[in-house]
């Protein structure tokens, strides 16, 4: 089954941390990507760009609005994701484990329940 990994990042709490943080967690993701390959569980993964960079489309009465910045108002925001396919739900929150980021942010781990390719 396919799971995705979600990376909930809040900015207050990426702020605080030193170089040599940043660089543990840069230096994290590349051995859980290399593990997830060698395991044959990587689907695949996207970083996201800052959420001053979304935009938010809404229809409401008919009439499209289009506003800048994070899709809903809080602290936290998406900042990346993994699509692995393993075998269970216990498999997929032990890797979501192993994501750096997970020491100081949030990683969600929901399944796919539906998916189409190009």
């Amino acid at each position: 089954m396919k799971y995705l990994l979600l990376i909930h990042m809040n900015p207050d709490v990426w702020s605080t941390l030193t170089q040599a943080d940043v660089d543990e967690v840069m230096a994290g993701h590349d051995r859980f990507i290399k593990t997830i390959i060698e395991s044959g569980e990587m689907v695949s993964t996207h970083a996201l760009a800052d959420p001053k960079e979304s935009a938010v489309v809404r229809i409401r009465g008919g009439a499209e609005t289009v506003t800048d910045g994070p899709y809903v108002e809080a602290k936290e925001f998406m900042a990346g994701f993994y699509l692995v396919e393993c075998e269970s739900k216990e498999r997929a929150t032990e890797l979501a484990a192993m994501i750096p980021d997970a020491k100081w942010n949030a990683i969600e781990v929901r399944p796919i329940v539906y998916s189409q390719d190009a």
